[in-house]
């Protein structure tokens, strides 16, 4: 059964995090099923489509005319910065009418809402002056977050008012798909009464399925730009450069890890609100002789970035599903990652890598078994390409049309 879908979502590119790799991900997968798929998200000032697709500027008619042939509409709402993270864009309320049109003019039969803000509400909003159903993704667990954003308020007064926020959003939606068993028990523990589905994102294993010649290519031009990577092996960890990933952790293991092998060399990659804080932390700590910071790269350049690298270094206790760790192992590379959230159902185990405790010694030591053990590492190497296969974007996408088709059927069983 071939659908038209609209996903509402207050993150999308060039805002890089788990929220947009979902939503991009599935959206392509859907489209390449035969399904139509249109996206609600902020403009970006920096956004490609800024000139094509802005309220005010394009006809409703052109907008769908003009989309690339196998790829979704992207519609983009007029935004303002958000005061308290500035990588991130408020869409504009005023601007409902005009999202309105356009959605009406591609004609959904379902809704699909991933994120909890203005976006959001549009998308709840129009489902129900058009009697259509939601699925909503509970992608954040926004307690566990929150105090990172707003830290002058009490932690427990910011829990209580975002937990209402949440309960609300997951009372009003027809399904709720959940990526990781914690968030399931976490939709248990609000006492929702609605039918929820386990449903991880996935990742498309040809963008991270790279040419030898063409990784040996970047890290010549990667070389140019830093040229401490010569002779390195480098551990890398990729991500949202913020305190609530841990990455202390990992400046704290890098005198004892180069001190017994000189050749390793870490490299962070990501943008974030905390990365010129770790950048001084670097030189504060006399390590940045021993690591660099790279910002924000293209998706297609992380994948080259993964591809070479010789570990995954991963600290974070708060991932919701850790998909880097696969998308690492999808290009090669094993992992070492601290067992906590995502992680733990990502890995589930020592697959294609070791998961060990939140315990600086243990990461230690098993870096360094893939640092002296070549037929160990090689051995993971080949194991890490399998366990990913089992997490990609075509397997878990018929499980998302699964539940489309029965939320529709539900719905239309319920409001006939």
């Amino acid at each position: 059964m071939l659908m038209k879908i609209v996903m509402f979502t207050d993150a999308y590119w060039p805002r890089i995090n788990g929220v947009t790799v979902s939503v991009d991900s599935f959206s392509h997968a859907l489209v390449r099923s035969g399904n139509e798929v249109m996206i609600i998200c902020p403009f970006y000032p920096e956004s490609e489509e800024a000139e094509r697709i802005t309220a005010g500027k394009t006809r409703i008619k052109d907008t769908l005319i003009n989309a690339k042939q196998g790829e979704p509409i992207v519609i983009r709402v007029p935004s303002l910065p958000f005061i308290i993270s500035r990588e991130d864009r408020i869409a504009k309320f005023s601007k409902w009418f005009w999202v309105s049109k356009q959605i009406e003019a591609f004609n959904p039969d379902i809704i699909h809402v991933n994120t909890e803000f203005i976006i959001a509400e549009f998308g709840f909003q129009y489902a129900r002056l058009h009697n259509l159903p939601v699925v909503y993704t509970f992608h954040t667990l926004w307690e566990d977050y929150v105090a990172n954003y707003i830290p002058l308020v009490p932690t427990f007064l910011l829990q209580a008012v975002i937990r209402g926020i949440c309960k609300n959003i997951l009372r009003r939606s027809d399904a709720i798909i959940v990526p990781t068993a914690q968030i399931q028990d976490v939709v248990r523990k609000y006492k929702v009464k609605k039918q929820s589905y386990l449903l991880p994102t996935g990742i498309d294993p040809q963008l991270f399925s790279r040419e030898p010649s063409e990784i040996a290519r970047f890290r010549a031009i990667l070389t140019q730009k830093y040229p401490q990577l010569i002779d390195k092996r480098v551990l890398l960890f990729a991500g949202r450069i913020a305190k609530e990933k841990n990455i202390d952790f990992l400046l704290k293991i890098v005198p004892e890890v180069t001190a017994k092998h000189p050749e390793a060399f870490f490299v962070f990659v990501g943008n974030g609100p905390d990365l010129y804080f770790y950048t001084e932390e670097c030189e504060r700590l006399g390590i940045q002789d021993c690591c660099i910071f790279t910002g924000g790269v293209a998706r297609e350049d992380l994948a080259l970035i993964y591809g070479m690298s010789h570990i995954f270094v991963f600290p974070s206790l708060t991932e919701t599903q850790g998909l880097v760790t696969i998308e690492a192992m999808l290009s090669g590379t094993p992992v070492v990652a601290i067992g906590a959230m995502g992680t733990i159902q990502v890995m589930n185990g020592d697959n294609g890598g070791f998961m060990v405790q939140n315990d600086p010694g243990e990461f230690i030591d098993r870096i360094f078994n893939l640092l002296e053990d070549d037929e160990l590492y090689r051995r993971k190497i080949e194991e890490a390409k399998r366990h990913a296969q089992g997490w990609t974007i075509e397997t878990m996408t018929v499980k998302l049309e699964r539940i489309y088709c029965s939320t529709l059927v539900a719905f239309n069983l319920a409001h006939p």
